[in-house]
């Protein structure tokens, strides 16, 4: 949906350059760069840039870049038949080896991981800025978004059944990557004076690549990880989310016949400023929201899903059959059994983001003095996002509307979704937008902090920077809502699967590290030096009613 009044839309970017331009007037070598790239943006974001209009004006100059480094991060090989994105190969082989090195601990560990969750091992002086449980919602809310709906009603359309296979299996494996990233991330974290934190791969990159005597490599990655995270969070965590959720704000408003179908600039407003005052007060205050929103949005998400599938029960039975059979059959879609399992593979992969390091951004804020436990508690967050949150769509659309046919009918993304569960519950339709819209924001808040993180890791940290980068972000949301920059979007994408190249690098450098804290931290907590807090006092609770019944 675009907006066509150009010379309004060109004045406010005209004010939001000189208001970046006022704020970026101070010292230093690295603002006056920034005082540049705003010089640079008011210039080609103004009314004479193109007689075309802005979106048309700033693709035609992106897109040379963008396809450069699409080919690239998303070059294809043919096994088959069947066309390997390299960049799935490269992720879904390393959460095989983690799952194999650490020897199944993604099926081992969910035990723990829900003690740790629950707080039986959390003491008041750790250091850190969140609970686990905060933790785990900020990293699941920056990964369940709007493509847990649409982008598996796609692979379903496009290779069948038997994909959600390959997409439970790949978000199985994927749950081993996770563990290793949040152990290093939490490992290599910079607690900064004002007892913040600062964390993420672009520290344990450097830090960690340092240990193992690969210094000169580890800074370049670092720094090539933040620039690219700050760049790739302005598309996929941001303009890409504002986009969705407007397009399903008009949906329940009206359609194109309604108030708000031309009104981007409204809801794109009015959506920087509520994603404004949640990331003004930082990680805490997005942890505070992330941990209230992601279990309602995910709860009644399941709760949806579950009715419809019952309410179909008589096709769960073939459901299942087909997703176990088509999984393996060599007449499946989209080139065979190979075909399946790579769009399976990828959706999961582009879903709970496995080997691309965000998430331990978030986790690395938490509150502990043992980097494994958050390892333990990062092996959920795959668990929910694709193995139940992905599956769950799967069945709803293969327990409702599917037909083979679907695959030509030209019907893609949340359509076919929204089409399964009204098939079923008429009125499912306003429902499920606006729990698109909440996994939208969700993920507008964890990836700005994503970006930030990469942002202070380049400029330095203060304050200053941090106001700069949050009001570029929240200007982000609203151009996503009012103008189409499809090429700047891909590009941005592309750079978010970049940077599981120098990530994935250097997890395979820091295993041996992550295998010998692994084996300590079990020690100690088979032995009991390790206590489980909870546990303590539930006998200590119980030996007093004893004593008192003495």
């Amino acid at each position: 949906m675009k907006i066509n009044k150009l010379t309004t839309f060109n004045r406010q970017i005209g004010n939001c350059s000189s208001l970046l331009a006022r704020l970026l007037k101070c010292s230093g070598h690295r603002w006056r760069q920034l005082n540049r790239l705003t010089a640079v943006l008011a210039v080609t974001l103004s009314p004479s840039a193109s007689a075309k209009g802005i979106d048309a004006t700033i693709n035609a100059g992106m897109q040379p870049i963008t396809d450069a480094v699409a080919g690239f991060i998303f070059f294809e090989v043919s096994v088959f038949g069947a066309q390997l994105p390299l960049i799935v190969l490269w992720l879904i082989a390393a959460s095989t080896f983690f799952t194999f090195y650490f020897k199944f601990l993604n099926l081992r560990g969910f035990k723990h991981a829900f003690e740790l969750l629950r707080g039986d091992f959390s003491q008041p002086d750790q250091k850190g800025e969140l609970s686990h449980f905060q933790a785990l919602a900020t990293a699941v809310a920056g990964t369940v978004g709007i493509g847990n709906i649409s982008s598996v009603a796609i692979i379903i359309s496009l290779a069948g059944p038997g994909a959600a296979f390959w997409l439970m299996l790949a978000g199985f494996l994927g749950m081993s990557t996770k563990f290793a990233e949040c152990v290093v991330g939490v490992k290599y974290r910079k607690i900064n004076p004002d007892g913040s934190i600062s964390g993420g791969p672009m520290y344990y990159l450097e830090q960690g690549l340092k240990e193992r005597n690969l210094a000169w490599l580890g800074k370049p990655m670092g720094y090539f990880y933040a620039l690219s995270i700050v760049i790739g969070c302005m598309g996929i965590g941001n303009m890409f989310q504002s986009n969705q959720a407007f397009e399903q704000f008009v949906v329940v408003t009206g359609g194109d016949s309604g108030f708000f179908a031309d009104k981007g600039w409204l809801f794109g407003t009015t959506l920087a400023c509520l994603v404004g005052i949640v990331i003004i007060g930082g990680i805490k205050s997005i942890a505070r929201v992330t941990s209230r929103l992601v279990p309602l949005m995910a709860l009644a998400y399941v709760m949806g899903s579950l009715t419809v599938i019952f309410l179909n029960a008589e096709r769960i039975p073939w459901a299942v059959s087909a997703i176990a059979t088509e999984a393996f059959s060599p007449t499946a879609m989209s080139g065979g059994m190979l075909g399946v399992m790579i769009m399976g593979f990828q959706r999961a992969v582009f879903s709970n983001e496995a080997g691309i390091g965000s998430a331990a951004i978030a986790h690395s804020a938490v509150k502990t003095h043992e980097p494994i436990t958050e390892g333990f508690v990062a092996l959920m967050e795959p668990f929910i996002d694709t193995v139940v949150i992905c599956t769950m769509t799967a069945l709803v659309i293969l327990t409702t509307v599917y037909e083979p046919e679907l695959a030509g009918a030209g019907m893609q993304g949340i359509e076919l979704t929204s089409r399964a569960f009204g098939s079923t519950l008429s009125w499912s339709t306003v429902p499920l937008s606006i729990i698109a819209i909440m996994f939208a924001f969700s993920t507008m808040l964890s990836w700005s902090y994503y970006g930030l993180k990469g942002w202070t890791y380049i400029m330095g940290e203060s304050v200053r920077a941090e106001i700069v980068f949050k009001a570029i972000f929240c200007a982000f949301a609203a151009l996503g809502c009012m103008i189409q920059l499809d090429a700047v979007l891909d590009f941005s994408d592309a750079l978010v699967f970049v940077i599981a190249l120098p990530n994935i690098f250097g997890l395979y450098v820091l295993a041996p590290i992550v295998k010998t804290e692994l084996k300590n931290y079990q020690a100690r907590l088979n032995s009991g030096e390790i206590p489980n807090l909870r546990k303590l006092f539930k006998d200590a609770k119980r030996d007093r009613a004893k004593l008192s019944q003495r």
